[in-house]
């Protein structure tokens, strides 16, 4: 079946190239030039992924993504300038998957589109089983989350980073191996959007994110899940 894409930006000097490769690579695509249009075509449902800008005409891509996430878990890349890291941090905090600093090359872009895509493809194929770990558990087959008995609502990408954790606690991952196995190929892209990834999940999956005690930092290296405590061992 033939992945559909949704390209959101108003400037034709992007969408021509990006459009052109993208259908010469076999894809399906739409294009909106504005954040209203845009969310109303996502809305329709059926893309495989959205590809939106942050600076819209009528509704900023940052807000589209915002409602977006509300409404449905297809994956978002933002496209930020290169030099406005408060956009992809809080792009990624609004529930964004990654995001590509302009000027990009539409071979980075398809590269990481065809990533979203396999990852999909993995998630879709996992089923039947649950992972706990630390009050944390994850239902594979229905892609639930809960914490402590309560149901928490994670995006796609915190869920595959999540169940990483979980599925190995103790072991210590560092940003690029996080990101890595997020994208399921070599990761290409700036490794700090695993540390906005990571906040965001300490805001759903601890008791108090300020101090994190399931999500532990390991300084000069990156994170892991605490380990279950032993008994015996002190």
């Amino acid at each position: 079946m033939t992945a559909r894409v949704l390209l959101v930006d108003d400037e034709p000097d992007i969408l021509a190239p990006v459009r052109y490769a993208l259908e010469r690579d076999g894809f399906s695509v739409e294009v909106a030039l504005d954040g209203e249009s845009g969310l109303e075509l996502a809305r329709q449902g059926g893309f495989d992924v959205v590809v939106l800008d942050v600076m819209l005409p009528r509704l900023g891509g940052l807000e589209a993504c915002r409602i977006l996430r509300n409404e449905s878990d297809v994956p978002v890349i933002m496209l930020t300038a290169r030099d406005d890291e408060v956009d992809r941090v809080l792009g990624l905090e609004l529930g964004a998957d990654d995001y590509v600093t302009k000027p990009f090359s539409t071979a980075e872009l398809l590269s990481r589109i065809r990533a979203i895509l396999r990852r999909r493809q993995l998630d879709r194929g996992s089923g039947g089983t649950t992972r706990e770990a630390d009050g944390i558990r994850i239902d594979l087959d229905q892609h639930r989350v809960s914490v402590d008995g309560e149901e928490v609502e994670l995006t796609p990408s915190e869920f595959r980073i999540l169940l990483l954790l979980v599925d190995r606690p103790g072991q210590v991952f560092t940003r690029w191996q996080i990101m890595e196995h997020l994208w399921q190929s070599p990761y290409v892209g700036d490794a700090r959007a695993c540390d906005a990834h990571i906040a965001n999940l300490r805001r759903k999956v601890e008791r108090r994110s300020s101090r994190p005690e399931r999500i532990l930092t390991v300084r000069g290296i990156g994170y892991k899940l605490a380990a279950p405590i032993r008994a015996g061992k002190s």
